[in-house]
């Protein structure tokens, strides 16, 4: 009977001991850090794609501590609730433009004015820098990644624009500062995100789009559109962040979140050169299409310039009514555009 208590005793400790190496955690087999990533672009858009790059170079790096789902196509989050979803934890990553959310972001839909971006590169450097030197409090509830922005955006239509005269009476398709630019362009401004465009173009809710030459392939809206206008004169771009959830942010550990900034920064380049790849492709397929792309004259380039001057004193003076610098923001914001067009050779 003593013998068989000695080998149960035995027995138990051998279990509590297995139990306890079990339980522990070395650095191989410590748990994975899981996080979600809401993206509004479809899976098969490049810039879709160059967010699951990021994701899985920075599982690559992390050695596999991390790994990031990314829900594309908004289905996690659609693309105007992206930002909240990421600030109430719906989802722990995200990205979106912030023109989506008219309103919450004042000083920062800065960089999305006509002033005249020569390439999405630019713009997206640009975008970052300035945004990571302000700092604003509008994306304080956020941990900032980075930022990119799309090439200068140009006029695409169910009819041919070639005079501000044919503006008169369409209805056009724009977002936050864009719409401003519609209508100080004398057509009617009507809001909605990309992936309301196509049905909208194609059901003549809307006449025209102002976007990126990349849309029409991108989100396929060269199939419902037979003319493009190029209208880099007043070149605006759309800027899109891409956030953490800060308690997320600040539950990784410094290394990690080391690993974070060095692929975020790297990420910057990559994106505004795939949204140059995407511009290049976006024409291409309109021209496949054998639609007709116009170049305004140049005395019809300078009259659009002009029509659009409003809108930029109309930024800097609802910035002052909320004690935003906004001039300064605007002065640095062209500054930038010079100094990394001269290094682009633009």
């Amino acid at each position: 009977m003593k013998g068989r208590n000695v080998v149960a005793a035995v027995v138990v400790v051998a279990v509590l001991l297995m139990g306890s190496f079990s339980c522990s955690k070395s650095p191989d087999t410590e748990a994975v850090i899981e996080l979600s990533y809401s993206v509004f672009f479809p899976p098969a858009h490049i810039q879709c794609q160059t967010a699951q790059a990021w994701a899985e170079e920075i599982g690559r790096r992390t050695g596999g501590k991390v790994n990031i789902t990314v829900y594309p196509a908004g289905t996690l989050t659609k693309a105007p609730q992206c930002y909240e979803g990421v600030v109430s934890g719906i989802s722990d990553i995200g990205m979106s433009c912030f023109a989506y959310t008219r309103g919450r972001f004042p000083l920062l839909e800065g960089i999305d004015l006509p002033l005249g971006y020569p390439n999405g590169l630019v713009a997206t450097q640009v975008a970052t820098e300035i945004t990571r030197k302000y700092q604003p409090q509008e994306v304080a509830d956020t941990h900032l990644l980075y930022v990119h922005a799309h090439g200068p955006g140009i006029l695409a239509s169910r009819k041919p624009v070639r005079t501000l005269e044919d503006l008169a009476g369409l209805k056009v398709r724009a977002t936050g500062l864009s719409s401003k630019i519609v209508q100080h362009l004398g057509a009617t401004p009507l809001a909605m995100s990309q992936p309301e465009t196509y049905e909208a173009l194609q059901k003549g809710v809307v006449d025209a789009t102002f976007c990126p030459i990349e849309t029409l392939k991108g989100w396929k809206q060269g199939e419902v559109i037979e003319s493009v206008t190029e209208t880099s004169i007043i070149g605006y771009t759309t800027a899109m962040f891409v956030v953490m959830n800060k308690a997320a942010w600040d539950k990784l550990s410094p290394d990690v979140q080391q690993v974070f900034n060095e692929v975020s920064d790297e990420w910057v380049v990559k994106h505004g050169q795939a949204w140059d790849q995407a511009d290049r492709e976006g024409k291409a397929f309109v021209e496949d299409l054998q639609h007709q792309i116009i170049t305004l004259d140049e005395a019809e380039q300078q009259r659009w310039r002009a029509a659009v001057q409003p809108v930029l004193d109309e930024y800097v003076a609802a910035a002052a009514a909320k004690n935003l610098p906004g001039e300064q923001f605007l002065a640095d914001l062209q500054d930038l555009i010079k100094e990394h067009s001269a290094r682009a050779g633009q």
